[in-house]
């Protein structure tokens, strides 16, 4: 799962300075504490977004619930699908206090590969002239926010299973995240007599997970400063319903629900900044705050073949961002 980790937090810091100039993210720190948040939210929004619906895939691949302690370790990969009209965002379409012009006018979120704009503000302390972050959609498989999954379930009391996900904090010395997910899958055929014989199955699923990352930008920005560093929460949850077919070889299985979450990102510490003109540096602190709460309802098709113990599933889901699930699953009723 440190993968996952290391994985995640590249999308979150591939803004980090590209050349000696003001450029990517330390060049949107010069826009000033309240627009460097603006651009910065604009660029990186499909990406926090992206992983609030990853991180909410992967939980079930029946509607059918474990027999008293019995388990099951699922192994998946969740890829949340990046809409095509979040790869731009326009600048004439957000708020700024300071004078900034761009050109040209549109650029590239983190999703996206178009050319970036060179962009100038102009604010009391003087001027500055910097590239706003590239896209990197030709480095993104399908244009998706991938979200490894490694998650254990149990069966408890009452048709009931208990999924739990978990990393331990893990990283280097620049990068260190954490990860934690449980979920609750009751399975409601019990309450219809006979008709639990039957190979449907019908569950209600709720599920939160939650990651924090820490990343170290001392060693990555070329703007002065002390206790620079980038903060990331993610917060995923889901409420569905469940139903599925399930035959000795394969089980049709498919859900609705409502998929939501908040994605936070605070770059923290003081940079100074030198600007074309100015009188004295300028001197910011903790200059970008970005929270986001994306929500969707949802609806998911997928199958599973069963070789003994052994599963191999995969899903779809419409939602927002659309998300694709596949893994594979050791089984013990």
């Amino acid at each position: 799962m440190k993968k996952l980790v290391i994985t995640t937090v590249l999308f979150f810091v591939i803004f980090t300075l590209r050349s000696q100039n003001y450029s990517g993210f330390d060049g949107v720190i010069t826009a000033g504490k309240t627009d460097a948040s603006t651009l910065m939210e604009a660029y990186i929004a499909p990406a926090m977004e992206g992983m609030v619906y990853s991180m909410s895939g992967g939980w079930y691949h029946t509607a059918k619930t474990h027999n008293k302690l019995g388990f099951d370790i699922t192994i998946a990969a969740n890829t949340a699908f990046i809409p095509s009209k979040k790869e731009l965002f326009s600048f004439s379409d957000l708020q700024f206090e300071n004078t900034i012009t761009a050109s040209p006018g549109v650029t590239p979120t983190v999703g996206g590969d178009a050319t970036p704009a060179e962009v100038t503000v102009v604010t009391r302390g003087g001027s500055a002239t910097f590239t706003m972050p590239e896209g990197v959609k030709d480095d993104l498989p399908l244009n998706a926010m991938p979200a490894p999954v490694l998650q254990a379930g149990v069966g408890l009391l009452y048709d009931t299973d208990l999924m739990l996900r978990y990393t331990p904090k893990v990283g280097s010395n620049d990068v260190k995240g954490s990860l934690f997910g449980v979920g609750l899958k009751h399975n409601l055929m019990q309450y219809f007599g006979p008709l639990d014989n039957l190979p449907l199955n019908v569950s209600l699923l709720g599920a939160f997970s939650s990651m924090d990352v820490d990343y170290d930008l001392a060693n990555n920005s070329s703007i002065e400063g002390d206790n620079q560093k980038a903060e990331f929460n993610l917060k995923s949850y889901t409420v569905q319903g469940l139903a599925s077919l399930d035959f000795p070889f394969i089980s049709v299985y498919g859900s609705l629900g409502y998929t939501g979450g908040k994605s936070e990102l605070d770059v923290l510490g003081t940079y100074t900044v030198d600007y074309t003109g100015g009188i004295q540096s300028t001197t910011f602190t903790d200059p970008i705050a970005i929270a986001l709460k994306p929500s969707s309802f949802r609806s998911s098709i997928g199958a599973r073949l069963s070789l003994g113990f052994f599963k191999v599933f995969a899903d779809y889901t419409l939602q927002e961002y659309n998300n694709l699930s596949a893994g594979v699953a050791f089984s013990f009723r």
